[in-house]
């Protein structure tokens, strides 16, 4: 298969409840509220974007700290986004204490997901969101208004330079506003909501250079299709990932908005794209189309962004010196159009390859926040124009929100859909999320512009779901088969380039050098100076959350510590619980923890009395559940080759005793592998690893992000 070339060197309708801000910090621009004199100094200290964003809204740094990837930090977003989950938040609020929401400007929510299902209980809990947001006076947009991510970029909360974060996994999409978006759990949203702030760790980042311009008739869904396709080892697994390259100015923000948003699927924590004069544009037409005056989006606030970026300000860009965990570079003008699948991201497809197999379709979808924006309707319509969907498709339809299908139907886009034989759905999540009707059935094969196409996600285990652009499912629904529009008008693909892909590593040597003259950093009473455990190795990549604690037990209330402890790991060894002692650290592979979203896997750790997990590299939902537990966890990849190596040659173990050592110096933020306990025990890795600040050593003391936060209000209370 042909490859890419790749290197790695009209009626505008508010939410229902929306108050003007209050006259504080919520509106400042990129720079706002930093003195010349503080930016003059940043601008001595290499950082990347992403470190710059999370300096601003880190709080509690000590004086003189510049932030770096690796590091904890206590932060402080501009907006946090819940959707149909919010119920469940308030009740881990309430259970928390919390009488009162802490900044009710920082809060948004939005119904979305579930908005077809109108049983009882349902409506129910969409009726408890909506009375809980009027009793606390925070934004609620309602079902109907469109999918939360969609109407975060719209009305201006996603803003650039911001920091704005989701209890979904999809808040990387903020990215293509240049605004860094990040997930987060419900745990995070509560404590959020209870009193503003919850921790983050920096990820490694990496620099994703695109160059080159766009062929014809490819987009920003065939961009990132190629990334999550030939990158598909890994690559960029809970990275940080910032978009350059002299491609960038070509891209429609809505392009960008669909790379960013997938490069969830691609593994990363956020897509950030930079600030520049095409985005500006698009928030000037922003202005244009909201009424004004508007809380977020105001020709005020918009030419303030204008001015810092014809100045060149500082904070709108990385340091020239900035470090990043690797650097991937993409020729956009090698492309083609993609389809992924079937039933993976990480199967890359040339579509002029799939179009000769005559693979039939039942279903076709453009629905979601990844390709539902009016530009994605109007490229879709102008395939199906005066022609119908095949009488064997299903081809469905919803706009990314109410105010989109607006503009759709101005413009006479959606229209032209709907006299082709589409079947419109509301504005939200439905069939990409596999929640209403028009789903996947046993045998059928789907072809979607949505960003997920895990079996079973939208619909049976037993079909095939595949992911394109709009233009591409629209020619599919017409054709009845995965096809071009090219075909569509009598013609055949004619994309056929033959393309390449390599990878360089970046030496980021510096970033220790550089962190070596770092004051030490403060321990708090309670927490260890010194942490100090002998080495058990899980030598397996991928252990699941199913391994970690038994699904059976997941949904068992009365399941005790000793029982918790009893099972932990059975799934995976079941000697585990024998070869394992009190004070251990547990080593494992990459990507520990993958799976559901149940704390019981770092819980049921915690209760055979181990403090601290090590890995190559964590799921973040457990990464997340981890700390919010007061479970340590510490990603060091470097031993995981070092173990590798040492046993290759041993008998095969699932759980090694190792007799090796680890001693992490809190204060100096350093990491030592060692033959034995003694203090002159041969040294055998020694690391340099992010701060693990006083923030998080308080939640930590506290028992958990919870505990935290109960403390928290019961200072101020």
């Amino acid at each position: 298969m042909p490859r890419p070339t790749f290197t790695v060197t009209a009626v505008w309708r508010s939410c229902t409840h929306v108050k003007q801000p209050k006259p504080a910090t919520g509106l400042v621009v990129i720079g706002a509220g930093i003195s010349r004199r503080t930016l003059a100094t940043a601008a001595k200290v290499p950082q990347n974007l992403t470190e710059k964003i999370v300096q601003r809204y880190s709080v509690g740094l000590p004086q003189g700290k510049y932030v770096r990837a690796g590091d904890f930090v206590t932060i402080k977003p501009q907006h946090c986004m819940t959707h149909d989950n919010s119920w469940p938040v308030a009740m881990k609020f309430h259970g928390l204490g919390a009488t009162k929401v802490y900044d009710d400007r920082q809060v948004v929510l939005t119904l979305d997901h579930d908005v077809q299902n109108k049983s009882p209980k349902n409506l129910e809990k969409y009726a408890n969101i909506e009375s809980f947001a009027h009793k606390h006076g925070i934004d609620f947009y309602p079902a109907g208004r469109g999918i939360g991510h969609q109407i975060l970029v719209e009305e201006g909360y996603a803003f650039p330079g911001t920091l704005t974060v989701a209890s979904d996994s999809h808040s990387n999409m903020y990215g293509g506003v240049g605004c860094l978006g990040t997930p987060m759990v419900r745990t995070d949203a509560a404590a959020i909501w209870a009193t503003g702030q919850t921790w983050w760790q920096i990820p490694p980042v990496a620099k994703v250079e695109l160059r080159g311009r766009l062929p014809s008739g490819v987009s920003g869904k065939d961009v990132i299709v190629a990334l999550c396709g030939v990158f598909n080892k890994d690559d960029v697994l809970n990275h940080a990932i910032e978009f350059v390259g002299d491609a960038i100015p070509d891209l429609t923000v809505d392009d960008r908005l669909t790379i960013a948003n997938m490069t969830t699927e691609w593994g990363a924590l956020s897509g950030l794209f930079p600030v520049d004069e095409v985005l500006i544009n698009w928030l000037r037409s922003r202005v244009l189309r909201l009424p004004q005056p508007h809380p977020r989006v105001s020709s005020d606030r918009v030419e303030a962004q204008a001015d810092l970026l014809q100045i060149g300000d500082p904070t709108l860009s990385p340091s020239e010196d900035a470090i990043y965990a690797k650097h991937l570079v993409l020729d956009l003008s090698t492309l083609a159009p993609y389809v992924s699948g079937p039933n993976s991201v990480k199967v890359m497809n040339s579509l002029t390859d799939l179009a000769k197999q005559d693979i039939a379709i039942q279903k076709a979808y453009l629905v979601s926040c990844t390709n539902s924006r009016l530009s994605d309707i109007q490229a879709a319509a102008e395939v199906v124009r005066g022609r119908k969907v095949a009488p064997s498709v299903e081809f469905y339809i919803a706009a990314a929100s109410s105010n989109v299908q607006a503009d759709a139907e101005a413009d006479g886009a959606w229209n032209t859909l709907l006299e082709a034989g589409a079947k419109p759905l509301p504005a939200g999540c439905g069939p990409c999320i596999g929640l209403g009707v028009g789903l996947l059935q046993d045998g059928e094969v789907g072809i979607s512009a949505t960003n997920r196409n895990f079996k079973g996600r939208m619909g049976s285990r037993d079909a095939l779901a595949y992911l394109a652009s709009p233009a591409v499912v629209a020619a599919s629904a017409v054709l009845g088969r995965i096809g071009s529009p090219a075909e569509v008008e009598g013609g055949l693909v004619s994309h056929n380039l033959q393309l390449v892909s390599a990878e360089l590593p970046v030496d980021d040597s510096g970033a220790a050098a550089e962190d070596d003259a770092a004051a030490p950093t403060q321990v708090l009473d309670g927490f260890p100076a010194l942490i100090e455990g002998e080495l058990v190795f899980c030598d397996a990549d991928n252990i699941n959350t199913d391994g970690i604690y038994p699904g059976k037990y997941t949904y068992q209330d009365d399941v005790t510590r000793d029982k918790m402890a009893k099972v932990c790991m059975e799934n995976y060894d079941a000697s585990f619980g024998s070869k394992t002692y009190a004070g251990d650290v547990i080593v494992s592979g990459f990507n520990f923890g993958t799976g559901s979203s149940r704390e019981q896997a770092a819980t049921c750790i915690l209760a055979r009395d181990i403090r601290l997990i090590v890995a190559g590299s964590f799921g973040n939902i457990f990464f997340r559940n981890s700390i919010n537990n007061a479970l340590l966890t510490l990603e060091l990849p470097a031993l995981i080759s070092l173990l590798r190596e040492k046993f290759k040659a041993s008998e095969p173990e699932l759980t090694r005793r190792t007799g090796l050592f680890i001693k992490w110096d809190v204060p100096n933020a350093r990491v030592q592998i060692r033959e034995g306990a003694e203090p002159d025990a041969r040294v055998v890795l020694e690391q340099k690893i992010g701060d693990l600040g006083p923030n998080l050593q308080d939640i930590i003391i506290q028992g958990g992000l919870e505990g935290w936060v109960k403390n928290e209000i019961s200072k101020s209370a």
